[in-house]
């Protein structure tokens, strides 16, 4: 699977958790059980080097922004939970990248 693949399978399911988590529909726990078993198939694939497209990058900034923060953090920091939301309406629907996107490999 190339990395291009890897991440048009995966970055729909993160934006569905993410607004699911932002809309109380769903436990952070969740996302955090999402996030390792797509770091672990990440893994799997030895992919290397930096993110080739917008939405890789938008993908890796979103996936480590709910590794780095804790779900009251999002929850309750209007600016970190707009960054999210607004993330996850890019990787569902796509329009302009979100401002402070800094998304890495891991």
């Amino acid at each position: 699977m190339t990395p291009n693949e890897f991440i048009d399978d995966k970055a729909p399911q993160l934006a569905m958790y993410g607004k699911a988590f932002l809309g109380e529909q769903l436990e952070f726990n969740e996302i955090q059980l999402y996030l390792w078993d797509t770091l672990e198939e990440w893994q799997m694939y030895n992919h290397q080097g930096d993110a080739q497209t917008d939405i890789e990058k938008v993908f890796w900034h979103l996936l480590h922004a709910f590794d780095r923060w804790p779900d009251w953090m999002i929850r309750g920091n209007h600016f970190l939970r707009q960054q999210i939301d607004d993330c996850c309406d890019y990787l569902s629907i796509g329009g302009n990248i979100p401002q402070g996107c800094i998304g890495i490999r891991p």
